[in-house]
């Protein structure tokens, strides 16, 4: 068995431009794009070829560095006018995923005072942010695995894995950690319709790193559940409110209802840079639609009848009162409400659980 159970890196940093392994033909290909400047970036994000809050931070930020390099170029020193538009249209990409806002102020911060070439103090500061995801990523997973007693198996939804962060994972971070330390002996995957996220790409992962996965689709959670083949739900999310309110992938609010009906807990892993403290509860948080063709057909095909209309919410909240472990790189939050939410943001890093 592999030790690292950490194989796959989706986003990376060339010369030539931002390199992504486009997300939308795994696992049939495995295509990588090289983007040359920030607009391209900010249209990838929006398609899909990157994906998950995480990744879509680190994309922004390097995002940024191209768009930097570009208007030096062409400008000299007047870059920092000539890039809002490349931020602005960065910032409307995904609106659901703080991350990404996360990501972009942290790099206006950096390049607030910047004089003369700027490319190399944003590149090192997106590196940066690239590799304190990847240590955060791993220091959840161990957090998250010291919570799985008593565990035979696991169900997650969507994808939380390299693929959606910088390296190793939210919520798959977790599952790496647990299985790693025999804290696991079966893994479950939601498919995760209308993208199919758990089929494509959760699978392709696990698969790459030798941990079994079996499949199932969305509809079948709560049966599973029930058949007492999981303790445990763990997911990742893309924005979480002050009181411990979840957006995440459309679908993991149902789960968390059918988990708490079946005794099931609920552990939902994202780093603090996912938290939002200036919304108060998930009902402030901004829910993405998308084309009504995503659930209509399927790789291309129709597979709805001619007429049929869709409603394609990409995300839902799931709310506090269902969650019993929020794990971030700080600490965990067990039973989260805005008390203990608070608390968090105030701890220094590395804390113990609250």
């Amino acid at each position: 068995m592999p030790v690292s159970h950490d194989n796959v890196r989706a986003v990376s940093w060339t010369e030539q431009g931002l390199r992504l392994l486009d997300q939308r033909y795994l696992p049939n290909r495995e295509d990588y794009l090289t983007l040359p400047d920030a607009t391209a970036v900010a249209q990838a994000i929006r398609d899909m070829v990157v994906r998950g809050a995480p990744a879509i931070g680190i994309a922004a930020a390097y995002g940024v560095v191209l768009a930097a390099r570009q208007a030096y170029a062409a400008v000299g020193a007047d870059w920092k006018n000539a890039i809002i538009a490349d931020l602005d249209r960065l910032a409307a990409s995904r609106p659901t995923a703080v991350n990404l806002f996360w990501a972009l102020e942290r790099m206006r911060a950096r390049f607030a005072g910047l004089q003369g070439d700027p490319v190399p103090a944003l590149l090192a500061e997106a590196h940066s942010i690239l590799e304190e995801d990847i240590q955060a990523n791993r220091r959840m997973g161990e957090l998250g695995a010291a919570l799985l007693t008593d565990t035979q198996g696991v169900l997650t939804h969507c994808n939380t894995g390299s693929l959606a962060t910088g390296g190793y994972g939210t919520a798959l971070g977790v599952i790496r950690s647990g299985w790693a330390q025999d804290r696991i002996q079966s893994v479950y995957a939601d498919e995760t319709r209308p993208w199919l996220q758990g089929a494509r790409l959760t699978a392709w992962e696990l698969v790459r790193d030798s941990i079994p996965v079996t499949l199932l689709a969305d509809s079948a959670a709560a049966h599973l559940m029930r058949q007492g083949n999981v303790q445990w739900v763990i997911v990742g999310s893309d924005r979480i409110a002050a009181n411990g309110d979840v957006a995440n992938k459309i679908g993991t609010y149902s789960l968390a209802v059918n988990a708490r009906h079946h005794g099931v807990r609920f552990m939902v892993v994202a780093p603090t840079s996912t938290i939002d403290m200036n919304i108060k509860t998930g009902a402030e948080i901004p829910i993405e639609s998308r084309d009504a063709a995503e659930v209509l057909a399927l790789a291309g095909q129709q597979v709805a009848a001619n007429g049929a209309q869709a409603w394609n919410p990409a995300f839902d909240v799931t709310p506090a009162a269902l969650i019993d472990a929020i794990v971030t790189e700080r600490g965990v939050v067990l039973a989260p409400t805005a008390e203990k939410m608070a608390k968090l943001m105030g701890l220094a890093r590395h804390s113990a659980s609250s």
